[in-house]
């Protein structure tokens, strides 16, 4: 068949294109290389919810963040996504950071935020009574927010799937022809034709970029480092602790997790193998030193995980969303970190701009409803802690990953869902399962035999949390 509108890139931002230009009648696919959705940058990230005080004022990233962060906060509490409104402090460590606070603030009221207060170093250790010495002042920004971060990709996913838009997974694009009024994408799979072709490619953005023939921009993967601590780390770290933001990025930031850890980081190394996922001794080294100086007793709870994630960063100051009438193409580019908030806002200004370039998007008349997903967060009650659903389903009561508290019947779930897992680590990113204090050394092979079990067969449909039981904000008091 020739789709209407191909998006390439499965991550957070094209499976936000995907939901949005699935409410209209066009017919949509989404390609990626991975077999499974939100598995690059996207679930590799800071998991922060921007209120955008930070972002350059005027720009369109700006914009789009903050338009971003209510559509999220929205859509997250209809689909039960994990969010929780802790409130981060900018701290400044010395009188240059200090002097840097006024700009910082007046930058945020000129963003349309205008909650952030500067506040003496009496206030930081008041809310923050664990960081270690030396703190000169902070800047409080109240609705800075953490969220679960694999999640939304999966939402978004499984609403676009019910409207009936195509996952076109495990195809690397190998070509690109561009004819008189359709576009046929070459992959690893076959031939994929389409009218609009849409580039959410993320990493590979420049390249299927240049594939069109465009030389508008370069990706360079950044590498960032993040350590993950044991729970009981958790009440160390209340509120998001941030730097005063460098040249590189917003720097090394101490902060809780929707899943009730601690995290740290992350570095921001500049690499040019984007595959390059892998964590490294500098990066511990780095991150230990920066953390024994943020929150000294950290380091005396266990570290029970390290992961690397890459960014798209770009030779360009802002985001770059352009169409192309004549060649029916959209670029999506250049999203950096912020772009799990504003993806959703992202998705709206790019059916914006399909539609000025002559793309007709009527609204389909009978859109499919915001799922409701598994709530991961710690702080929501799991299936195992639900008399009710253990009576219809023992299963639920069947516990499997002890340390994250995940049940035979939430793992069968993963893998007979709309958007199913194909792998042990696509269902700990719908479960938590293996991602605790063990790392799956005690039941991995549970999981792994239940992946046998049921990963190949569609099973009975998802059992999900009733609307009526999803509580989704907790905020700090």
């Amino acid at each position: 068949m020739t789709y209407d509108i191909l998006i390439v890139g499965a991550g957070v931002v094209g499976t936000a294109l995907a939901r949005g230009l699935s409410r209209t009648t066009a017919s949509v696919a989404v390609l990626d290389s991975a077999n499974d959705v939100g598995t690059g940058t996207s679930k590799a990230n800071t998991a922060i919810l921007h209120t955008g005080f930070d972002a350059a004022p005027g720009t369109l990233e700006a914009r789009l963040v903050r338009r971003g962060y209510r559509l999220l906060g929205d859509y997250a509490r209809a689909a039960g996504i994990a969010v929780e409104r802790t409130g981060a402090i900018l701290v400044a460590w010395n009188e240059t950071e200090v002097e840097a606070l006024p700009a910082l603030k007046a930058k945020a009221e000129a963003n349309g935020y205008d909650a952030c207060r500067i506040v003496p170093a009496e206030d930081v250790y008041a809310a923050l009574p664990h960081l270690g010495p030396g703190a000169l002042a902070g800047l409080t920004v109240p609705d800075e927010s953490i969220i679960d971060p694999w999640t939304p990709s999966l939402a978004f996913a499984t609403e676009a799937t019910a409207n009936g838009a195509h996952l076109l997974l495990g195809r690397e694009v190998t070509g690109v022809s561009v004819g008189a009024s359709t576009t046929t994408v070459h992959t690893s799979a076959g031939d994929v034709t389409t009218t609009w072709l849409v580039n959410a490619a993320g990493l590979g953005a420049d390249t299927l970029d240049r594939l069109l023939g465009h030389d508008r921009f370069t990706v360079t993967p950044r590498r960032g480092e993040l350590l993950v601590f044991d729970k009981l780390a958790a009440p160390l770290v209340t509120r998001i602790v941030l730097p005063v933001p460098t040249a590189l990025g917003k720097g090394v930031l101490v902060s809780p997790t929707a899943f009730g850890n601690v995290m740290l980081g992350p570095t921001a190394e500049n690499l040019e193998d984007r595959t390059a996922t892998n964590t490294s001794e500098g990066g511990f080294e780095f991150l230990r030193s920066k953390g024994e100086r943020l929150m000294p007793r950290l380091f005396d709870e266990e570290v029970t995980a390290s992961y690397a994630g890459l960014r798209a960063s770009i030779d360009h100051p802002d985001y770059l969303i352009e169409v192309d009438a004549a060649q029916r193409y959209l670029l999506v580019g250049g999203i950096r970190s912020t772009g799990l908030t504003s993806a959703l806002a992202i998705a709206e200004y790019a059916e914006e701009q399909l539609a000025a370039a002559g793309l007709n998007l009527p609204a389909r008349p009978d859109p499919a409803p915001v799922p409701v997903m598994p709530n991961l967060g710690e702080r929501f009650p799991r299936a195992s802690q639900q008399p009710d659903r253990i009576a219809a389903d023992p299963s639920y009561g069947e516990i499997v990953c002890f340390c994250e508290r995940v049940s035979a019947g939430e793992i069968r779930d993963s893998l007979c869902c709309a958007v199913p897992a194909v792998d042990r680590a696509g269902v700990s990113r719908r479960t938590r399962a293996t991602n605790g204090r063990c790392q799956g050394f005690f039941c991995g092979a549970a999981v792994d035999a239940l992946i046998t079990e049921h990963g190949r067969d569609p099973g009975p449909p998802c059992r999900i949390r009733q609307p009526e039981q999803n509580q989704q904000h907790e905020e700090q008091e």
